[in-house]
């Protein structure tokens, strides 16, 4: 009896000690794995980065361990970009580019796939914003809007498949707009272009998901970034019109959204958190689209 005790004993014990390295190993790995980044050995392509979401992205990306290349128009908004992830012990490359050029697409794609070897995920997140009644609308405002924020897409799409394919696989975010889903007036050439980009999502999802590529749109409400904010605003005006506009306009979260919010929101739906989703867009809108109080007649009293 004693004997079996004793051996159950040291069963007991060595197993113990047996669990408590296994779980100091994992520990130590999953440990490893946080310092280096979740995005550690990536190579992420972001367009639009010079400022507001596709700014934030690059950081983010950056910072959690990804090689950046990124694209703008905006060449010295570009090297600040690249120099702050940089000094931050980042590593991204900044290429001047301009996603309505076929040309230029590529020839960014191609660098930054060559520069660091392959490529795995992209975002695609250049936009410009125009509001005018349908009439008013110049054909060549209109032309501008398409060409940026649905061709630009398509073009970023046709020319990172081959890279993603080469890599087996992938994962490509787009931004869309929660005014794909309910617009407003005044918003006929930015709400037709940022559907566009809902539809061809969904069509190259199913393109490319039996060859493990994910792509996927999100969906941002109205986020404080330069397309929002009025030139020459000052800070504590801006301020002041940001919190009186967020109970009026979100009934969920009754505020604006901020740009890094955005960011961190395509950062999750590029991971493998995300491995089974694709072809759809992600609202990220604080329940903008969510519905809206009911408002009622002067005088009536609302249904209990």
């Amino acid at each position: 009896m004693g004997e079996a005790v004793g051996r159950r004993a040291v069963l007991g014990g060595a197993a113990a000690a047996g669990v408590a390295m296994l779980t100091a190993n994992t520990a130590g790995a999953q440990e490893a794995q946080r310092g280096k980044g979740r995005f550690a050995g990536k190579v992420v392509i972001v367009t639009g980065a010079t400022s507001g979401i596709g700014r934030e992205a690059a950081i983010a990306f950056a910072a959690a361990g990804a090689k950046v290349g990124f694209c703008g128009r905006r060449e010295e908004l570009g090297r600040e970009v690249e120099r702050e992830i940089r000094r931050a012990g980042g590593e991204a490359t900044y290429l001047k580019a301009d996603v309505r050029v076929p040309e230029q697409v590529q020839a960014f794609v191609d660098g930054v796939a060559n520069r660091y070897g392959r490529l795995d995920i992209a975002f695609n997140n250049a936009g410009i914003h125009l509001g005018k009644p349908v009439h008013e609308i110049t054909v060549d405002e209109w032309e501008d809007v398409q060409r940026t924020n649905a061709r630009g897409v398509f073009l970023s799409i046709k020319y990172e498949i081959p890279h993603l394919l080469r890599a087996g696989g992938g994962v490509i975010v787009c931004t869309a707009s929660a005014q794909a889903e309910q617009t407003r007036p005044g918003h006929a050439a930015y709400t037709a272009s940022k559907r566009a980009v809902q539809g061809l999502v969904r069509a190259a999802a199913l393109d490319y998901g039996a060859k493990g590529i994910r792509v996927l749109s999100i969906d941002p409400g109205t986020i404080d970034t330069r397309l929002v904010r009025p030139p020459g605003i000052p800070d504590d005006l801006w301020a002041q019109f940001k919190q009186a506009w967020g109970p009026l306009n979100v009934h969920g979260l009754p505020r604006m959204g901020e740009a890094k919010e955005i960011a961190a929101a395509v950062l999750a739906l590029a991971s493998p958190d995300f491995a089974y989703l694709t072809g759809t867009s992600v609202p990220v809108d604080g329940g903008l689209n969510t519905g809206r109080p009911m408002t009622m007649p002067p005088g009536f009293t609302p249904p209990a």
